[in-house]
């Protein structure tokens, strides 16, 4: 089966991706994506899938990933389970890291964990109980703390004991197919044009489709229409804001991630988290996370 292309959202004026997410969640299938990534599970257990290599997870097991590597982490959970933190996780792009290379000649000495990462590294939990707590201030940090952060996380990693590598040396994800199709084209237009006024009609012209042959492909290639994906993405994006920028209003947030009024934005919000968006942003306020604005 081939995976799906899951597209990174890298905020404008920042460096890399951080966050956390919670499961079921919607990059929770088999997929990949052309940036590196730092994946750290907090909570539950299962079966994780690294391109041909198949494996047993548990709370605190601390994975890299290189670029176009195939991947896929399922819990066992109890039937309409939802856990809320699940993964702890960091992405960033080849360009940032190799022009971040070409110009601090420090840099090189991660260059070897780089190229390792390309089938999968596996660390030991002494490393991931080194590098979880640095992950979780990062996710909250802004400016150069986020920066100093990030280094620090993958110095500790390219001086960790040597990782396990997972995927086999023959391993090599064939795009060829997916490429071909023009439909992860169309999405990684809407996801650089989320906030827009897209329409399928738009999307099929851009790749060359009709919009009914369009349709047809984005739901074999997605699971979903257009309309509930974009939506689905809107959410995902007001979820960020809400716990990443709590001084900001959820009106604002709303109109930000291209909702057109507030009702449309809730109901939405209610039906993919199960709670509003001032109860989702409580949530993490209650935590201590931040103070949420009123």
């Amino acid at each position: 089966m081939q995976p799906d292309l899951e597209l990174v959202h890298i905020r404008k004026g920042e460096s890399f991706a951080a966050w956390t997410h919670g499961y079921p969640f919607r990059t929770v299938r088999w997929h990949y994506h052309p940036e590196f990534e730092i994946h750290l599970v907090v909570a539950t257990s299962g079966r994780f899938y690294i391109g041909d290599h198949i494996g047993r997870f548990e709370p605190g097991q601390l994975i890299m990933t290189g670029p176009n590597l195939p991947q896929n982490w399922i819990s066992e959970i109890e039937p309409d389970e939802v856990v809320p933190a699940r993964s702890l996780v960091i992405q960033f792009s080849q360009e940032f890291i190799a022009d971040s290379v070409a110009a601090m000649a420090e840099m090189e000495a991660i260059a070897p964990l780089l190229e390792r990462s390309h089938r999968g590294l596996l660390f030991d939990m002494a490393t991931s109980d080194a590098v979880r707590p640095l992950i979780q201030q990062l996710i909250e940090a802004r400016g150069l703390k986020r920066l100093s952060l990030f280094w620090e996380i993958l110095d500790v990693l390219a001086t960790a004991p040597d990782p396990e590598v997972l995927a086999s040396l023959s391993y090599e994800l064939d795009l060829t197919n997916i490429n071909e199709s023009g439909i992860n084209r169309a999405i990684a237009h809407l996801r650089e044009h989320l906030t827009d006024d897209i329409d399928e009609r738009n999307l099929a012209g851009l790749v060359g489709h009709s919009p009914s042959s369009f349709s047809r492909a984005f739901k074999r290639h997605t699971g979903t229409t257009l309309v509930r994906y974009k939506n689905q993405l809107r959410v995902d994006l007001a979820c960020l804001a809400l716990t990443t920028r709590p001084e900001v209003k959820i009106a604002e947030i709303c109109y930000e991630t291209g909702f057109s009024n507030l009702s449309n934005f809730n109901r939405h919000f209610q039906k993919l988290k199960g709670m509003s968006p001032s109860q989702f942003r409580a949530t993490f306020a209650a935590n201590g996370a931040f103070k949420a604005a009123e």
